[in-house]
């Protein structure tokens, strides 16, 4: 390759994937009174509302798992509020209308021997039908998506939690 060609980028893999994942915030609080309110407050008071969010707390801090409606502006409210986050890679999976989702979509998970670390629901309905949604974080992301789309699931996009 060399500069100046007309080679292309195909845009559908300029964040180095071609499956639909969402990135979830994973902020440390100190475990203080008023920690919570005060980051909840945070995105409410903005344009970004809280999709998911699950708390890991121990006796000194708690790990807020949270995944925001848009991530650039959730990004920039976490970087003024100056608190310590990561980021993590999920897959946002629709709910199979049958009578055991969550048994539908463990069993296909363990067919093809991914591990599932953990997973927590969506607080609000996801993409054009407001559809339910489960929030899973797998050791093999890229496996995970194209086992579960194999198998007929839905998965959704960051794209999806605008909507």
């Amino acid at each position: 390759m060399s500069i100046g060609d007309e080679s292309r980028i195909d845009f559908a893999t300029a964040r180095g994937r071609d499956y639909p994942s969402v990135r979830q915030f994973n902020i440390f609080l100190a475990n203080r009174m008023g920690a919570m309110l005060d980051l909840v407050r945070r995105f409410e008071m903005s344009d970004v509302t809280v999709i998911s969010l699950t708390v890991i707390e121990t006796a000194d801090c708690a790990i807020i798992r949270l995944v925001p409606s848009d991530y650039e502006r959730g990004y920039e409210v976490l970087q003024s509020a100056k608190l310590p986050f990561t980021e993590s890679d999920l897959l946002l999976v629709k709910l199979p209308d049958n009578a055991q989702p969550l048994l539908t979509i463990t069993k296909a998970l363990l067919s093809g021997e991914v591990n599932l670390n953990y997973c927590y629901p969506l607080l609000i309905g996801v993409g054009p039908m407001g559809n339910t949604a489960l929030a899973i974080h797998v050791h093999d992301t890229e496996a995970a998506a194209f086992l579960l789309q194999n198998r007929g699931f839905t998965l959704f996009g960051e794209d999806d939690l605008k909507e």
